[in-house]
């Protein structure tokens, strides 16, 4: 699996971005994708996660009520919704896919985000 994000930019504070991340590989919709992210000088943290179908997502617990995922199987492609963006949002967004959230093993580039003050 092969995955290339995007949609990264530079954005005010309080506005909105969604990052898209395709992935080539019939074996797609078998995955849970993620997003995660790492911010200068920090590790990388968990996002995002979304299950294979769809049903079921889990956000990371300082950004429920601002991030939304999801995915379309059809498309082999996972997306991010990002709300209210923070400048303490601003960092590197990775997409990942594997069989668990704490087993990913594919991951894409990542695609930057910047939110200005």
């Amino acid at each position: 699996v092969q995955l290339q994000a995007s949609g990264g930019g530079l954005v005010q504070a309080g506005g909105s971005l969604r990052l898209s991340c395709v992935a080539s590989g019939r074996t797609f919709k078998y995955y849970v994708m993620g997003w995660f992210r790492q911010a200068p000088g920090k590790e990388r943290e968990f996002v995002a996660a979304i299950g294979w179908s769809g049903a079921i997502t889990n956000i990371a617990d300082s950004l429920k009520g601002r991030f939304i995922i999801s995915r379309d199987n059809a498309e082999n492609t996972v997306y991010l919704q990002m709300n209210s963006l923070k400048p303490e949002d601003t960092a590197v967004y990775y997409c990942a896919a594997g069989p668990e959230v704490l087993d990913m093993r594919y991951w894409g580039e990542g695609t930057l985000v910047t939110v200005s003050s």
